[in-house]
Formats: structure tokens, sequence, C-alpha cells
């Protein structure tokens, strides 16, 4: 069955990457991609990511297993503009995809077909409908959500998201674009709630898989209110 799922690395206060570039200049001397690389060094010494991009070398570890198990598992991705915008040049002919690729915008462009199986097509009509074409090119194999951070808080914040793994590597950022921000509009007394499925500990990082459960609203029970063990309620 078709999951649509997200990862992302993050540091332990919780952002993917450093204060958003939007000045001219060259992104890879920014301070938002010091701070991406910084929390992404596991993926790029990785020889499943490095054999991914056409490189030689990098290590055969566990945390090349899970890069190799997140590429194998995905059968479409879906894009934010910025991100595939960023990626052409540097992804060259043959991006490391090699499955269809539905990039959310609002500006149309037509579809860019690039080697080793890997298509953009530009979806203007919104997230939903990005999810669902992915969904029909996966071939049943999952939709995944490559990013970037904002992109995985509206497909959250849809409803869309079956599963999200966090990399979390540790190493405090102090400043940058979070994951998880005030735009998931959640009520005073909701939440999204999610449940551990899988953790692999790593010395570069540790994996936590996410299944999640969705929104719901917070129920209070007795517990500290001296009335003893009974349970009226409890916190969902």
């Amino acid at each position: 069955m078709t999951k649509v799922t997200a990862q992302v690395s993050v540091s332990l206060d919780g952002f993917y990457a450093g204060p958003q570039f939007a000045g001219d200049g060259d992104w890879m001397d920014s301070a938002e991609s010091a701070k991406f690389f910084r929390v992404t060094r596991w993926v790029t010494d990785a020889a499943a990511w490095r054999e991914r991009q056409g490189f030689a070398g990098g290590e055969q570890d566990t945390n090349s297993e899970v890069v190799a198990e997140s590429f194998g598992a995905a059968g479409a991705y879906v894009m934010g503009r910025r991100m595939a915008d960023g990626g052409e040049a540097p992804w060259g002919e043959e991006p490391p995809f090699r499955a269809p690729v539905f990039v959310v915008t609002h500006r149309p462009r037509e579809p860019l077909l690039r080697g080793g199986g890997t298509s953009f097509t530009y979806v203007t009509d919104g997230v939903a409908s990005a999810v669902e074409q992915a969904r029909a090119a996966a071939g049943g194999k999952d939709v995944a959500v490559a990013g970037g951070g904002s992109l995985v808080r509206q497909v959250l914040k849809a409803g869309l998201l079956d599963q999200l793994e966090l990399h979390v590597v540790p190493v405090v950022l102090g400043t940058g674009l979070r994951l998880f921000d005030a735009d998931l509009d959640l009520g005073e007394k909701e939440a999204i709630e999610l449940t551990p499925t899988r953790v692999i500990h790593t010395p570069q990082v540790t994996h936590i898989r996410y299944a999640v459960r969705g929104r719901a609203p917070l129920v209070l029970d007795d517990r500290g209110s001296g009335g003893g063990p009974t349970v009226t309620g409890r916190v969902r």
C-alpha cells in the first residue's frame, strides 16, 4: 500500500538549515547552507548517497543502509519549487531520484525530463494535487516528500502524511529554519500525534521513524488531583 512519507535531518534544537538565504551570491557560501550541511553530513558520507550522485567512495555502514532503504522505497517524489530550482544544475542530466518528481509551485513550467527515469512535473493547483499525482505515478511504492521543511509542514498540516522519519544529529544550531513552526495552525488544545515505530542509533545520528496519527484534541484525566487511580480520560 502506498504511503506518503517524509524524512528530515534536524539538530537537537529542531533546525534543518541555517537562516534562510534570500540575497544575491552563492547559496553554498550562506549560513543556511553551512547549517544544512552540518546536519546532513551523515548522508553525504554514506556510500549509498554517493553512488546515487555518481561519486565514488563513502561509508558502508548503518547510515548508508538507511539511505539505500529510503531510495528503494520511493516510487515518486513531491518537492518544493525552491529545492527543485536550487538542485537543477547540481543534479545534472541524471538526478538521483530515478522516479517522477512533482514540484509544488505557483509558476507554471513545462515538464522537465532527465536521464535515469527522473522527470519533473510542475503542479500549480496545490500540495494535495501534487500528492495525488505522485500516488498515481508511484506504482504501489511510497510517495516521498523530499522537502524543503515548509513543504513537509504543508503536507502534515493537510493530514496527508502517513510516516515521518527524523534523523536527529547531536548538534545545537541555535538559529535557522525550524522543521516544526506555528504555521501548522493547531488549535490551543490540539496536537498532531505520532507513534514511534523504529529507532536506530549510530554515533553520527539517531534515526527515529514515526507513524503519523493525525490531529487530536487534548483530553485531560485526573492525574495529580489526589482522587486515586481511577482514570476519567487521558491526554491524547
